[in-house]
């Protein structure tokens, strides 16, 4: 791909971490600075959540229609989660023409963003959501009595997720949970993906939180992450970021 002007941000993190009421606390309260970007929707072959639309949250179609887009050397096309995704890498390169790009999703595609061959040479900003704070993680490892840290983030996350699913859905089917521990169980090798990442926002207010909307002005971890991104975004230095070594989660 030709060198870009315009940028490609990169938001990841694991399910239910706090990215997508994050990315719509982002275009309420700073509406300028959304409007210049484009989101990248991909190709997914899940249902649609509650409140979810086709064509803005992600193109949704059978696993089947997925599966035939690897014939086409345009698409990126992976598992996720047990959900197969797709990524049109001639409408990302077309939409980068025109602007800036926002991808908000899982650290799979985040990785594959920095890392695809058609993607060399464009300029990206990449910003990874994590639960726990370094000094979270490093104070787990030296506990005593000690913390098996991927059983604990796959807890952590699994909480998560379920208040998150039975506030969607209310009650839930064996379906909703499968899907919630194969969610909750990835997140740590997602964490270990995140020193790739220029900026983490440390969050404990994951999607399930109510400090994102019920007090109009997001409140709390919700608050700071809103205003870091927004600094990030505007190459300011943000006050609520770290950068984690590669050994951190080792």
């Amino acid at each position: 791909m030709e060198q870009q002007e315009h940028r490609l941000i990169i938001f990841s993190g694991p399910s239910c971490v706090g990215k997508s009421p994050l990315a719509k606390a982002f275009a309420r309260f700073f509406p300028e600075q959304h409007a210049i970007m484009q989101s990248l929707v991909l190709y997914n072959s899940r249902s649609p959540r509650p409140g979810e639309t086709n064509g803005v949250d992600y193109h949704f179609r059978s696993r089947h229609e997925i599966e035939k887009l690897k014939e086409q050397d345009r698409y990126a096309v992976m598992e996720v989660r047990g959900d197969l995704q797709a990524l049109d890498l001639d409408e990302l390169s077309g939409n980068l023409k025109k602007g800036n790009v926002l991808f908000e999703g899982n650290p799979f595609v985040g990785r594959l963003l920095q890392t695809h061959p058609a993607l060399e040479g464009i300029n990206r900003l990449s910003i990874f959501m994590s639960p726990l704070s370094k000094e979270e993680i490093l104070f787990l490892k030296s506990a005593n009595p000690s913390v098996a840290l991927p059983d604990f983030i796959t807890d952590v996350m699994r909480r998560k997720l379920l208040r998150r699913t039975h506030k969607q859905k209310g009650e839930l089917s064996l379906k909703d949970l499968e899907n919630i521990e194969k969610r909750a169980s990835s997140a740590y090798a997602e964490l270990q993906d995140a020193h790739h990442f220029k900026y983490i926002l440390p969050n404990h207010d994951g999607e399930d939180s109510e400090n994102w909307d019920a007090f109009y002005y997001p409140v709390g971890d919700a608050r700071k992450a809103l205003l870091s991104f927004a600094a990030i975004l505007k190459d300011e230095t943000p006050d609520y970021t770290e950068s984690w070594g590669k050994d951190l989660l080792k």
